[in-house]
């Protein structure tokens, strides 16, 4: 298991450094200057602010800087919003965002895994249609789409819920139902396929047959195995709904990372778009390295062939 982690966390460094390669030298290689929207600002002052962040440096030397404010967890004051330090817009948008991601993911994989087996428990019934029907609209419809449509319906014609901001459990509603909706209808059709798979397996008959009663053959029995393809895709719909959170979060003017992401990418804000996606990177990377370990938790089976490949 030593020898695991440790394989796992060179894999995650590598991975993590292989992005934030990627994201430099991609947003350089997008044309223009991040002070190109300065236009009343004269020639000197604009070499001046080129000189202070490095940028006009050789591209090698900047990547250098950049690696080194990632290893140093210091990515310096924003481009844009020169009074801002990047670290301080990190640490004051992303517990909204984490708590926004949190909040569906949790809320799509109960509603999705409850869906998935009421419908595999009622196969070819009308509960089994309904709930595949939510499922296909659900996949179907895209999240901002679902932002739109739940903000007219229940904020402008109901006026039941609030339709922006992040000021109470109230404003979370909304934008919480258009990104769980998705998830929820991926992870209730994988369960669904999976618990008719597994109550068909012979080990579910014999349980039958001794009597245990329905709720325990499910819960006890079937639904441990029929969770494993669950879990595969559950890094995937993560860092769906995570990224998913910059669109919404614009949408309903949530002040999360989104906010900071996308005006980034539109002013050209480097130490921002940088600092975004190493942060977000290395969060879904430690994700799907959790949900390797649930995964081998689930099944017992995948430690015992790993000791027999040693």
């Amino acid at each position: 298991m030593k020898k695991y982690i440790i394989k796992r966390f060179l894999a995650m460094i590598a991975t993590l450094w292989l992005i934030a390669t990627l994201t430099f030298f991609l947003m350089h290689a997008i044309p223009g200057s991040p002070f190109n929207q300065e236009r009343g600002t004269s020639e000197a002052i604009q070499k001046n602010l080129m000189s202070y962040y490095h940028l006009d440096e050789p591209l090698l030397i900047q990547y250098l800087y950049y690696l080194k404010s990632i290893v140093t967890l210091d990515f310096g004051p924003s481009i844009v919003k020169s009074t801002q330090d990047v670290n301080s817009m990190l640490s004051g948008g992303f517990p909204v965002s984490f708590e926004l991601g949190f909040t569906t993911l949790l809320i799509a994989t109960i509603s999705g895994i409850t869906l998935g087996v009421i419908a595999a428990l009622r196969h070819n019934g009308f509960i089994d249609y309904l709930a595949m029907t939510i499922a296909v609209l659900g996949i179907s419809i895209p999240n901002f789409v679902l932002a739109t449509l739940l903000i007219q319906q229940f904020a402008v014609n109901l006026q039941w819920l609030p339709a922006a901001t992040w000021t109470s459990p109230a404003h979370m509603v909304l934008p919480t139902l258009a990104l769980a909706t998705g998830p929820m209808a991926i992870i209730a059709r994988l369960t669904r396929s999976s618990m008719l798979e597994v109550l068909t397996q012979d080990y579910i008959k014999t349980a039958k047959a001794k009597g245990l009663s329905p709720v325990k053959i499910v819960l006890k029995h079937a639904l441990k195995n029929a969770l494993l393809p669950v879990v595969t895709v559950l890094g995937t719909l993560a860092a769906s709904i995570l990224t998913g959170t910059f669109v919404i979060e614009k949408i309903f003017a949530i002040p999360g990372m989104g906010k900071y992401f996308v005006e980034s990418i539109n002013t050209r804000d480097y130490p921002v778009i940088m600092a975004t996606t190493v942060f977000y990177g290395g969060i879904l990377i430690i994700m799907l390295f959790l949900v390797d370990i649930a995964y081998g938790i689930l099944d017992p089976r995948i430690k015992l062939y790993k000791k027999e490949g040693k």
